[in-house]
């Protein structure tokens, strides 16, 4: 059910996205009054589930799921008609009409999406509010991934301020370290003792290869999740659903268990568990191995009540809205340079990504982040210089405008072609990785 849940709204999503995007070509080019010959959600080789002349568009549903098209009349596109190519231009085609018109009909999809995406933020904004979580209200500190123990930030210590902005949210760090190229941290330690804590060049990648994103999250007790019948966790009498808060009469956090065990390793400690809204106390032997056969989990943030939402009016969801599309857009561009490694090349995703980025039950406001955040993602992968998108057309429109010359016509057919091989093998990989990572997991 899962699954059919999350499929659902990625279908929903997409359709919904492509439709729009379309429609920005499909506007921009009837206000140049070109002719559009198709209007299609999803392809169609060989055959159509619906179609429907209207004018001079045939409007349609394809059987394929792999995105829209708009035909548009006298244009070398993805329907590769040589045909009409080959005949005397017609004043309402494409080809006929001067670059400037012809490149805004390019960008008008990616205009769309941009604006959709920014225009869903922003009634987001306004339904829903936005949640924060100040770092300054915390009182347990924040769970901090091992990885930056040694620039001597350790769980439990709490980061009060990135770049000198005030934390008003986990993701204010996470995105600022690994995308926004922020370095400087004011901390609070455990102690009570205040730190300015520069992080060095680099870190955004360090942090990646150790799988450390997020790389900060609110604090939260480690629950056992399951106990090895043969292992020293059930003969010391702990049980799944125990939640884990001292090791060795140490407070400890869910990011502590591993180190609390490992300095435990070949001795005999006590270990204090929540139990049915009791507290109870077991003895365990920590084999040499630092471990005592069970599995553990973080279920719930200790201090889930400092996460307040806050609403805005229609006119302060404006610019709330907008800021969130472009930081959206920064992110994602951010996040790009991570690709061009051999951890980021392997984590790249197809459909089966995409449709975990929505929840397994219907969440409407989730829906709607989610949506957002594809839209904005279409709006730049749609324009990148790739032959058979929106960009590889802009790049040639571009050559014609500063050089006053169009690029041959053989020279975009076999663009085309080039381009629809990089999309085909990107896509082919891309849910490749989806179906290993099904069957192999990771």
């Amino acid at each position: 059910m899962d699954i059919l849940i999350k499929a659902t709204q990625l279908l929903l999503s997409l359709s919904l996205l492509v439709v729009l995007h379309e429609f920005g070509h499909y506007l921009t080019a009837r206000y140049f009054k070109i002719r559009v010959e198709k209007f299609y959600l999803f392809f169609n080789p060989w055959f159509s589930l619906f179609k429907k002349k209207v004018g001079d568009t045939e409007w349609g549903i394809g059987w394929l799921p792999l995105g829209g098209y708009v035909k548009i009349s006298g244009m070398i596109d993805e329907s590769m008609d040589k045909e009409q190519m080959e005949k005397p231009a017609e004043p309402w085609e494409f080809r006929s009409k001067p670059a400037w018109q012809r490149l805004i009909v390019m960008i008008g999809g990616v205009v769309v999406n941009l604006i959709v995406g920014v225009l869903i933020y922003i009634f987001v904004v306004f339904a829903w509010g936005e949640e924060q979580a100040p770092t300054k209200t915390l009182k347990h500190g924040l769970n901090i991934h091992a990885s930056l123990a040694k620039y001597n930030l350790n769980n439990g210590d709490n980061i009060l301020a990135i770049n000198g902005e005030e934390v008003t949210h986990v993701n204010d760090i996470n995105n600022g370290i690994l995308l926004r190229n922020h370095r400087t941290l004011d901390v609070q330690h455990k102690d009570g003792t205040l730190e300015t804590i520069t992080l060095p060049e680099g870190i955004d990648y360090e942090l990646f290869e150790a799988g450390a994103f997020p790389a900060v999250t609110l604090q939260s007790y480690a629950v056992i999740q399951s106990v090895d019948s043969a292992e020293v966790a059930e003969a010391s009498g702990l049980q799944k659903g125990d939640e884990i808060h001292a090791v060795g009469n140490e407070l400890v956090y869910y990011g502590d268990i591993a180190s609390a065990f490992g300095q435990n390793a070949g001795k005999t400690i006590n270990i204090d568990v929540l139990r049915d809204g009791k507290k109870r106390t077991f003895s365990a032997a920590v084999r040499a191995d630092s471990t005592i056969g069970m599995v553990y989990a973080a279920e719930r943030f200790i201090e889930q009540d400092k996460i307040k939402t806050v609403h805005y009016g229609f006119g302060s969801s404006i610019g709330r809205g907008f800021d969130r599309g472009v930081t959206t857009l920064g992110d994602y561009v951010g996040q790009l340079k991570f690709l061009f490694t051999k951890k980021g090349a392997t984590s790249l995703g197809g459909f089966g990504a995409i449709g975990n980025l929505f929840p397994a039950e219907w969440d409407w406001e989730k829906f709607w982040l989610t949506t957002a955040l594809i839209s904005i993602i279409l709006a730049f992968m749609n324009i990148l210089p790739i032959p058979a998108l929106d960009g590889g057309h802009v790049v040639f429109l571009l050559y014609e405008i500063v050089t006053g010359k169009e690029a041959p016509e053989k020279v975009l057919e076999y663009a085309q072609y080039v381009g629809f091989f990089i999309l085909m093998s990107l896509l082919i990989y891309a849910n490749g990785n989806d179906v290993y990572r099904v069957i192999f997991g990771g």
